[in-house]
């Protein structure tokens, strides 16, 4: 069975993951699919919207297929995943200027790729099961596939927390941080998928309360903690404060890339409160283009998802050991390389 299918069903557009074992991590095969169905349909009257769902219970979509990316890196071979950000990159673009209406469905796991792929589009919408993060430090990569555009324009210093810790949210903190646009409980979403192919109107998406969230009532003590880009002094801050919530973000700083971390609080600043969506997936390529050779991508991928054994050896032994330099050269344009939108 083909890993994402495409059809068409009334008057919408179908696009539906089909890797449930995988957690529908998201392959290089899949992005050009998908961006090829949104091509077909741009300019197609008789498709008036697009439904993007997935399959399984546990994950819309844990991430990019970034074992495949691994075992490239570890044989030398870094056109592969270079080729594959580029293609992915163009396709979250794609869908973040798509001149019809995009309705996402993410129930669980929805991180890294997952992001991209349902978060940028104009209808957005969340369940009880939805956990959505962007945790790239914690493998030594950044946040992408235009997740840095979504942090960058979250309010408060609530986008620097969730890049630099990739803290999961619920369906209510991930509509306070702009994530997702509505609640609606998963028990609806077969019958609104119905009313949406028949009427091809995203109208017919209920209206629900926003269920309550963890951040709204941290946002005070988060806003304090992380007033700094500076991750060493975000790290002090934390640990110089009696609370669970600083407890927790000293834990999870220290234990992040230190170089991936300086590099996301660099790449935030710089793209200022209201970026636009290929400038910060331009900033974002130039780090992930080097990121096979100069970064701790290939280290912690390894710790994390090939060994497990959670132990990585980052390049540096903490966030004030991150010389200024090797951000500046981690980010710096790529020339010839540089990630274009066409």
């Amino acid at each position: 069975m083909a890993e994402v299918a495409i059809r068409r069903q009334g008057r919408a557009g179908r696009i539906t993951l089909n890797r449930p074992g995988a957690l529908n991590a998201l392959s290089h095969a899949m992005c050009l699919t998908i961006e090829a169905a949104l091509d077909s349909w741009r300019d197609d009257d008789a498709v008036e919207l697009v439904i993007i769902d997935a399959e399984g219970d546990r994950a819309f979509c844990a991430g990019g297929d970034i074992a495949a990316l691994y075992h490239h890196a570890v044989m030398g071979r870094f056109e592969p995943a270079r080729r594959y950000w580029r293609d992915e990159y163009r396709m979250n673009l794609k869908l973040r200027r798509y001149p019809k209406p995009v309705v996402s469905l993410m129930q669980g796991f929805v991180m890294g790729g997952g992001v991209g792929l349902g978060c940028h589009v104009s209808h957005r919408i969340v369940g009880e099961s939805s956990q959505v993060a962007m945790p790239e430090c914690g493998i030594g990569l950044v946040p992408d596939v235009g997740g840095t555009r979504l942090l960058a324009r979250a309010p408060g210093r609530l986008g620097l927390y969730l890049g630099l810790t990739g803290a999961r949210m619920g369906a209510g903190d991930a509509i306070l941080a702009g994530f997702a646009d509505h609640h609606v409980p998963e028990a609806e979403w077969p019958d609104l998928i119905l009313a949406l192919a028949e009427t091809g109107d995203p109208a017919a998406i209920p209206i629900h309360p926003p269920p309550s969230g963890r951040l709204a009532g941290l946002l005070p003590e988060l806003i304090s903690l992380f007033s700094s880009f500076d991750v060493a002094q975000i790290i002090e801050a934390a640990a110089s404060r009696d609370s669970r919530f600083a407890a927790e973000v000293h834990a999870t700083l220290s234990r992040n890339s230190p170089l991936s971390m300086a590099c996301t609080a660099e790449m935030l600043q710089r793209l200022g409160p209201a970026p636009g969506m290929a400038e910060a997936l331009r900033q974002e390529y130039r780090f992930t283009w080097r990121a096979q050779t100069l970064s701790d991508f290939t280290e912690g991928t390894r710790a994390v998802v090939i060994d497990k054994d959670r132990t990585p050896r980052w390049r540096h032994a903490s966030a004030a050991d991150v010389p200024r330099a090797e951000v500046e050269t981690m980010l710096a344009p790529l020339g010839a390389e540089e990630w274009q939108e066409d």
